[in-house]
C-alpha cells in the first residue's frame, strides 16, 4: 500500500518535504519508520514471519511490527497503529518504550532502496499469544522465541538467510534492552 511519508535529511532531520513511500523507495529518500519488538516475563520475544508477497525480504523473520510513518504522523501513534494493523493488539502509547533511532540503507533492486530511520521501542506482551491475530497480507506467522535463542542466532548472524539483515549493533541493542526488563 502506498502512502504519503515525510522526507528526511541523511541525518534524520526532517527536511519539510513529503512523498508517497513508493517515490520515496524508488529515488533512495530518508524518512521514518516505526520498530515495535514485543517480549514476555518469562523471556521470549515475538517475531514475525514477513510475508511471502512482501516487496523486501519475504520471509524472512524480522521485528514483532514494524511499519512506515505516515506524513505528519507521530511515532508514537505510528507504532500503536501498526500494532493494531500487523498483530490485532490495542497498546497505550504509554506502553512503548523508545530505545533508539537507527539508520539503515539497503538496495534491494534498481528500483528499490530503502533508506530508513527505525525509531525502535520495546513493549511487554501482556496477553496470551493466541489472542494475536497477523495481518495476513503482511505477515505469514508469528512466533514466541525464547531470548537467548534469538541472540545466538543474531548476534553471531549464524542465521543470514533466517532474518532481516540488520546491523549486529541493532539486534545487540534490541535483546540488552529486553534483558533489563526481565
Amino acid at each position: 500500500m502506498d502512502e504519503l511519508v515525510d522526507i528526511l535529511d541523511a541525518e534524520g532531520n526532517f527536511t519539510g518535504k513529503t512523498a508517497m513511500k513508493s517515490e520515496a523507495h524508488k529515488h533512495g529518500l530518508f524518512h521514518p519508520t516505526v520498530h515495535v519488538w514485543f517480549y514476555t516475563k518469562n523471556g521470549k520475544i515475538l517475531l514475525q514471519q514477513r510475508g511471502k508477497d512482501k516487496d523486501t525480504h519475504p520471509l524472512l523473520w524480522d521485528v514483532s511490527v514494524a511499519g512506515h510513518v505516515g506524513a505528519g504522523e507521530s511515532y508514537e501513534l505510528s507504532a500503536t497503529r501498526e500494532v493494531s494493523e500487523e498483530i490485532g493488539l490495542d497498546i497505550p502509547v504509554s506502553e512503548l518504550e523508545k530505545i533508539g533511532v537507527f539508520k539503515s540503507i539497503q538496495k534491494h533492486n534498481e528500483n528499490l532502496t530503502d533508506c530508513e530511520f527505525h525509531h525502535t521501542y520495546i513493549c511487554e506482551l501482556k496477553v496470551p499469544f493466541s489472542l494475536l491475530s497477523k495481518q495476513d497480507s503482511e505477515v505469514e506467522t508469528l512466533s514466541l522465541v525464547p531470548l537467548l535463542k534469538f541472540s545466538e542466532e543474531t548476534w553471531g548472524l549464524a542465521n543470514l538467510k533466517k532474518y532481516v539483515p540488520h546491523s549486529v549493533d541493532y539486534y545487540k541493542t534490541i535483546i540488552k534492552a529486553i534483558k533489563k526488563k526481565l
